[in-house]
């Protein structure tokens, strides 16, 4: 899916299920179904508006540790429904649409994680995705009777393992293995059964596997993440992968570091999807978005020190800025996180006071980042007759990830800009609030992606392989020769 594919690109379109969107103060808002979120029922109408958009897949997270803390940053990982149980029912009600579970490795066993897959690709009549995460929150080992989480190296050490491991046996049965003859008696042929005998550093597994090959031959991989191993982990493996990218330069390097790294892991760079997160706030009208916009981000709750967050001034000091999104919560909602953010004390400011260019000017680039982002949002210039003010760019920090705000136009032409520049192969989308927001875009961004010739006006084929343009994998043990398998 590199950029020089001209024509013949095609752009994907991915649904990651928040309950309650990515907005932190979005289930709020009087219209936010916000209280469904185990509603098994209620989820698969996600999927099927979803399916009707003809969305690649149906994005299923997971986090295997909480806190009250979440519900201040993100209320849809406080408390979430089971991903393989929610996959294996919506996968019932729905017929086209991918259906992605998110499952880590270093919580998981590689004989377990293959037996759900393959069994949720079966159900699905070739549907299924796992995401692989090795997760970044330490308190998920105490949940697993687990001595620690293990730094990044043995987490990823492990993982590739267990994706080898896993891989092996989704293989473990080849595709006609099924004889099924009743005169002689033959129910499969043993010699295309095989065991595997693996025997490495973390896993000791005999195999087969007791599910026969999944439709697919292999489910669709996908992989997050921007350290140095996460990206060697998503060029060798995945099919596609949920890039953290904000920018189209940071897209556009992501994109070529991963292209590069798969030449040299043999790979077809054109194989993999590069798919951002992206948070559409879309209205009918431009400047309906932009109320929408200040609707929401004045249902957030600052700390009630909007100075300082009740901590020492000097406390805020520090010349860098590395809090991770969903850490800009309470303690973090105040003018000295946003001082340490843009480099420059703020912390004397009214929220009201415009942000003139002087200031600006002063700014580090995060904070002219920021200031960028904030303006585009809300339509607001610095030195305009509508001044952003230091309440937008705290509103801007709080509010962290990938968002455009617009109406259909403006939201397809960001979609068109990345895909042409090759920044992504199109973008995961995500949900300020439910269900209007899903709605909204399915109804009035889809078709103009599709008026345009960017975006699919039906499924390719019944499989996820099909609709990403992928080969289903030939079976490690087949003959030479052969191409690809049937079911």
């Amino acid at each position: 899916m590199t950029p020089d594919a001209g024509h013949n690109r095609t752009l994907h379109l991915g649904y990651m299920y928040w309950s309650n969107g990515t907005h932190p103060a979005g289930w709020r808002l009087p219209q936010a179904v916000h209280d469904r979120g185990f509603d098994a029922r209620y989820i698969t109408e996600l999927a099927r508006l979803a399916e009707a958009g003809k969305f690649d897949f149906f994005f299923f997270g997971d986090r295997l540790a909480t806190g009250p803390e979440y519900q201040f940053t993100n209320t849809s990982v406080l408390a979430r429904i089971e991903p393989f149980t929610a996959a294996g029912y919506i996968a019932t009600s729905t017929s086209r649409i991918g259906i992605v579970v998110t499952a880590n490795p270093t919580y998981y066993e590689p004989f377990n994680l293959a037996r759900l897959t393959a069994s949720l690709d079966h159900v699905s009549g070739g549907r299924a995705s796992w995401n692989i995460v090795t997760g970044a929150d330490g308190r998920a080992a105490d949940n697993y009777t687990r001595p620690e989480h293990g730094d990044a190296t043995a987490r990823y050490n492990r993982a590739d393992e267990f994706v080898d491991v896993v891989r092996r046996l989704w293989d473990s049965w080849e595709d006609d293995a099924f004889i099924r003859n009743a005169e002689t008696g033959e129910f499969v042929d043993g010699d295309k059964i095989h065991p595997l005998n693996h025997r490495g550093e973390t896993f000791q597994i005999r195999g087969p596997l007791n599910v026969a090959r999944p439709p697919q031959g292999h489910p669709v991989v996908l992989h997050a993440g921007t350290s140095d191993r996460s990206r060697d982990l998503g060029a060798r493996e995945a099919d596609v992968l949920f890039a953290a990218a904000a920018t189209i330069d940071q897209g556009k390097e992501y994109a070529e570091d991963i292209r590069r790294r798969a030449v040299e892991f043999g790979r077809d760079p054109s194989e993999i999807a590069i798919l951002p997160g992206l948070t559409p706030l879309v209205a009918r009208t431009r400047q309906n978005a932009r109320e929408l916009y200040d609707r929401l981000n004045a249902l957030i709750v600052l700390d009630e020190d909007v100075q300082f967050g009740g901590r020492s001034p000097s406390d805020w000091r520090a010349d860098s800025f590395a809090t991770p999104r969903e850490a800009q919560g309470q303690g973090l909602r105040n003018l000295g996180a946003l001082s340490q953010r843009v480099g420059v004390d703020l912390t004397g400011l009214d929220l009201e006071a415009p942000v003139d260019a002087p200031l600006v000017e002063r700014f580090n680039s995060l904070g002219r980042t920021l200031v960028g982002a904030a303006g585009a949002r809300t339509g607001r210039v610095v030195g305009g007759d509508s001044p952003l003010t230091v309440r937008d760019l705290l509103y801007a920090h709080i509010v962290g990830g990938h968002v455009v705000v617009g109406d259909p136009d403006d939201i397809a032409d960001y979609i068109q800009t990345w895909f042409e520049a090759g920044a992504s192969d199109g973008f995961n989308i995500q949900s300020a609030f439910l269900t209007e927001q899903l709605e909204t875009f399915v109804e009035l961004v889809v078709p103009e992606l599709q008026r345009r010739g960017l975006f699919r006006t039906d499924y390719e084929g019944r499989t996820l392989r099909e609709h990403l343009g992928l080969e289903r994998p030939v079976n490690r043990w087949a003959p030479a020769g052969t191409t690809t398998g049937g079911r």
